[in-house]
């Protein structure tokens, strides 16, 4: 590359950062800008009162900021840039705004910052070049933008046309009283979300309610409630209802649709709304069928919330196992009947990183079989043999006893439950990865 070219290239970056950098020192004079433009444009704007415009603005700050920021540092556009949107979209569907109406203040917008990029960049060949080369990453964040904004308002309003029908509500009350639907618009309504006349498919319990504060939590519970109720996939809206302060759902399992996929749909929904600002913590109950047993699984999708770190996240039923489950509900009396030694032993041991611990799982993990554990560790035979003779010594408990290996596992596995070792943090992990196989499989094992 010469030196002529060298100089050139570093003219057209210093005039681009220029360019942006005073952008950035003027948004709200731009935003004001766009606004009105908005306003003399759009009729449907300019006929919403002060509350509405303050709001438009303040969206517009938002997003020449952030779309700023990605022009700044040179990167593509993410989710998280843009998180403010969906709520912004949800309450112009709210208000009434047509989608075209809302996209093309999305088109204006874009506009008013296009014209400003150029009008900065004056009439130098360095900042025309600089201009030049902002106009494709400035329409891939446009597209992005509103390709995500319409989505968001059209996934409201479509909750919000359900929602509005009285029935849903009364039939998700129908339903946890342990009923079946009797009235024609409650059986009508019951069919639209999957649930047949009967209510006899296989199903799943969801309580879910807001981890934290949120600004709007009006707002943040019915962005989670429109967002639940698309997990079917399959063009079935699941019934999805926010009951005061939490969010009830009732997903049916559809036919090759397991429970643990489901649940992995939930919790993309969760880790989608987290990035978005809106914060869940989730419970799933066991699988049930009929109306009888839906009342006892809303109480399990509730009960289990307590298992939920406090910054949110999923703790699932049909992702563990009966053993951990036993060992997160246990009490202080159960933790009082291990054996003094082996608590020492483990607390030990998790001090020095948990090899010991390491060991017995894996020695459980692989049925007994001294050789296949030590692999599974990446350690010698005569090793793993070393560690099961340190254990029997410090506990007197042999790992080739299963009575002294369960008791053993169930030790592990009441250590790791309690709250002061992030027991619901281990929780979140298992019900994340999802169930094992091994009958006495615990938190950690490795997979």
């Amino acid at each position: 590359m010469s030196t002529g070219s060298s100089t050139v290239e570093a003219a057209v970056r210093a005039e681009r950062t220029r360019i942006l950098s005073g952008l950035l020192g003027n948004v709200r004079e731009l935003a004001d800008v766009a606004v009105t433009t908005m306003r003399e444009e759009i009729p449907a704007y300019d006929a919403m009162g002060p509350a509405f415009h303050a709001d438009v603005r303040d969206q517009v700050v938002k997003h020449y900021r952030a779309k700023l920021g990605v022009l700044l540092e040179d990167r593509t556009v993410t989710l998280e840039d843009i998180s403010f949107t969906r709520r912004a979209a949800m309450r112009r569907a709210r208000a009434g705004v047509a989608l075209a109406d809302y996209i093309n203040a999305f088109r204006v917008g874009q506009q008013v910052f296009w014209e400003a990029v150029v009008a900065r960049a004056g009439p130098t060949y360095a900042g025309r070049e600089a201009a030049l080369s902002l106009a494709t990453p400035l329409m891939r964040y446009c597209d992005f933008a509103s390709t995500h904004a319409a989505n968001a308002y059209m996934e409201f309003q479509q909750y919000a046309a359900a929602e509005a029908v009285r029935e849903t509500r009364d039939l998700l009350e129908t339903l946890l009283s342990g009923c079946p639907p009797t009235r024609g618009r409650e059986v009508a309504a019951a069919q639209a979300h999957g649930l047949g006349p009967d209510v006899r498919a296989p199903l799943l319990v969801v309580t879910a309610v807001l981890a934290g504060s949120a600004a709007d939590p009006e707002d943040a519970r019915h962005s989670a409630c429109a967002a639940i109720a698309r997990i079917a996939g399959n063009g079935t809206r699941t019934l999805s209802v926010v009951r005061r302060s939490e969010i009830v759902a009732v997903p049916v399992l559809g036919p090759g649709t397991g429970p643990e996929e489901l649940c992995d749909r939930l919790q993309g929904v969760v880790e989608s709304l987290a990035v978005e600002g809106v914060r869940l913590a989730m419970g799933v109950s066991t699988v049930c069928t009929g109306a009888a047993q839906i009342p006892q699984a809303y109480q399990e999708a509730r009960a289990v919330l307590d298992f939920v770190p406090e910054e949110g996240g999923v703790a699932a039923l049909p992702r563990i196992t009966p053993f951990q489950y036993l060992a997160l509900k246990a009490d202080d009396t159960a933790r009082n009947l291990v054996d003094p030694r082996i608590t020492a032993l483990l607390s030990e041991d998790r001090a020095r990183g948990g090899v010991l611990t390491a060991t017995i799982r894996a020695f459980a993990a692989a049925d007994l079989n001294l050789r296949t554990a030590a692999e599974r560790l990446q350690i010698h035979p005569n090793t793993a043999q070393y560690r099961m003779r340190r254990i029997q010594e410090r506990t007197g408990r042999s790992l080739r006893s299963i009575n002294d290996l369960v008791e053993l596992l169930v030790a592990i596995a009441l250590q790791d439950a309690l709250p002061t070792n992030a027991g619901r943090e281990r929780l979140a992990t298992a019900t994340n990865e999802g169930r094992g196989r091994s009958d006495v499989r615990s938190f950690h094992e490795p997979r």
